[in-house]
């Protein structure tokens, strides 16, 4: 273990990453499974921006959204998973204190915007279905630049606030990390300082950044679901109820797994196996489903995705 003194004290330069398991057997199954979801994401992901990009049907605000998430995605993915593909070969598995910092960093940022994103998308259609005709007026171009920019502006404030409170912990020792990345809670633990500060900005980033878009969406989905249940027609309560099934989907998927892993007494937190498989889930398998969920349960993603086929078919005969 690396230390250095600062005054009459050892602080820690480096942490040793301990990855899925310590139990070396299993660990090329895994770099094969992992290595083909993060090539699944990437692609699923480059494909929705592709389709997206260069399709006018999909010009719209629910697909511009759509592109935004993509790219979290796209991102998100790359902050964890090359570093664990490493681990998994048995490559370097430690990692310099500034170098965990920006990768807790960055990893709470794009946690952060992702929520702050799936609670605008709800609003998108809640203002669809709920105010039709205003829908263009109300979700003009300028208004979801704004919408995008500031869930970019709010990750950032959020992910800042953790890394100072971070930051300003001492570790003395040990330094390894029981996790498959730096995550704040994990660090938490082999902080040789008082925790408390750290620990309530913590909390208050989770129920800000966290709680706060799962609150406005529970809201503005019970709006849609009145709205949606005052409609005559069977055929356009089914209609408007599969444009939401995709986004409602994802959002289950993301925050079911996000409050098990932080919506947790840090006091008692144990880092076991369990929560590395929930911290699998939203890190590694939801960025990859997205695309699959809307792809999947979308028509018009489907049909511009027919006619980039077709179009290629053409070409090469």
């Amino acid at each position: 273990m690396e230390l250095r003194k600062w005054g009459n004290n050892s602080v820690v330069t480096e942490f040793v990453i301990m990855g899925l398991s310590s139990d070396q057997k299993p660990q090329l199954f895994f770099f094969l499974m992992f290595l083909i979801i993060y090539l699944i994401t990437l692609t699923g992901n480059l494909l929705i921006l592709t389709l997206i990009s260069s399709d006018s049907r999909l010009h719209s605000p629910m697909y511009f959204f759509l592109a935004n998430l993509s790219l979290i995605d796209i991102i998100f993915s790359s902050v964890t998973v090359p570093n664990l593909l490493s681990i998994l070969l048995g490559m370097k598995k430690t990692i310099s204190f500034s170098g965990c910092i920006t990768q807790m960093y960055f990893f709470q940022y794009f946690v952060v915007v992702e929520c702050y994103l799936l609670a605008v998308m709800a609003y998108d259609r809640y203002v669809a279905i709920c105010y039709p005709l205003n829908y263009p007026i109300r979700m003009n171009r300028k208004v979801r630049i704004q919408m995008v920019v500031g869930c970019w502006i709010c990750g950032f404030v959020n992910s800042m606030l953790q890394v100072v409170s971070v930051s300003m912990l001492d570790f003395c020792g040990p330094n390894i990390v029981d996790h498959f990345f730096c995550d704040v809670t994990p660090l938490f633990k082999l902080s040789c300082s008082n925790t408390a500060i750290s620990q309530t900005v913590f909390m208050l980033v989770v129920v800000m950044a966290g709680m706060g878009p799962l609150t406005f969406i529970i809201i503005t989905y019970i709006r849609i679901i009145t709205a949606i249940m005052k409609m005559h027609s069977t055929q356009g309560r089914h209609r408007t109820f599969s444009t939401c099934a995709s986004h409602f989907t994802v959002v289950g998927l993301y925050y079911g797994s996000g409050i098990f892993s932080y919506i947790w007494p840090t006091s008692t937190y144990a880092m076991d196996k369990d929560v590395k498989v929930v911290a699998v889930l939203y890190t590694i398998f939801t960025p990859m489903l997205n695309p699959l969920i809307y792809s999947l349960r979308n028509r018009e993603v489907k049909a511009a995705l027919k006619k980039i086929l077709s179009n290629k078919a053409v070409i090469f005969k």
